[in-house]
């Protein structure tokens, strides 16, 4: 069930990125989020009344709190390192921050098995790959890379706090509103600032009402793949989940692929080869 619910949220995540990048070819990214997490927030208000997910209100929001507030700064800071580049380069560095889940796993007292631990090795070596990383070309500037280090290891904490948020399926809507509504409440600050300093907070044509939909679908596709994690990191090894949840740039170089045509590049192809190697060894380990 942890290789099942983890490989769902590599598909969701994938596919939101996939659907936020392009977004963003003609909406702001800040408005993006702002718009597409708000929908989420609508949805899971109205499902958390009809749970009853008010009940399992408790200290342990605090960590969704926190998540909320991770966020946001950690996707900003990864489109400024994205606007600084190489995106070769910023990609697949982004994507290390599965450390900090596997590390929170192995503080525990995880300890995963010889063929888990060499999946874990594999699957990395392929999450990196298959960003497609730039191995020559123009020098990166130092605060690409910072601010690369910052969103991976936003993202990372994100997936460790998520995860502590809650213990039972109520609690996990009522962890993911509380989480989205931070989000919501982050962005806007954020948007309302960036507008303050003459930023476009709207393409020239206006709201795109014509994205509605698509802004949905990446909205609520980042919130199931956020509650499936948990569900994953509950069910078996946080090493084991974190590292297959992980597996969403290879998603999103497909969902390239197939929908835009995109040409994987071979280090990119090799990438998803040895993602999915990986992915054996942990589900057989």
């Amino acid at each position: 069930m942890t290789a099942l619910f983890a490989l769902a949220t590599s598909l969701l995540w994938g596919l939101a990125d996939f659907g936020g990048g392009l977004l963003t070819r003609r909406t702001p990214a800040l408005t993006v989020v702002v718009a597409s997490q708000s929908i989420a927030v609508a949805v899971l208000g109205a499902i958390v009344v009809a749970t009853g997910g008010w009940s399992e209100a408790g200290p342990q929001l605090w960590f969704a709190v926190a998540a909320g507030l991770v966020g946001p700064v950690a996707m900003l800071a990864f489109y400024k390192a994205l606007a600084l580049g190489p995106m070769g380069v910023v990609s697949p560095l982004g994507s290390i921050g599965v450390a900090v889940p596997v590390g929170v796993g192995l503080v525990l007292g995880e300890r995963p098995g010889l063929l888990q631990f060499a999946g874990i090795l594999v699957a990395v070596a392929g999450i990196c790959l298959a960003g497609g990383p730039q191995f020559r070309g123009a020098p990166v500037q130092r605060q690409a890379i910072v601010l690369t280090l910052v969103a991976a290891f936003g993202f990372g904490a994100v997936m460790a706090l998520i995860a502590e948020a809650s213990s039972t399926l109520t609690g996990l809507f009522l962890a993911l509103f509380v989480q989205r509504v931070t989000n919501v409440a982050a962005g806007g600050a954020a948007l309302y600032v960036s507008v303050r300093r003459g930023a476009p907070a709207l393409p020239a044509e206006g709201f795109p009402w014509r994205s509605l939909p698509a802004l949905a679908f990446v909205g609520l596709a980042d919130v199931a793949a956020n509650g499936t994690y948990s569900i994953a990191a509950q069910q078996g090894p946080v090493t084991v989940a974190a590292v297959l949840a992980s597996l969403y740039p290879v998603v999103t170089a497909v969902a390239a692929r197939g929908v835009l045509r995109e040409r994987l590049r071979g280090v990119q192809a090799a990438g998803a080869g040895l993602a999915l190697v990986g992915t054996v060894l942990l589900a057989s380990g």
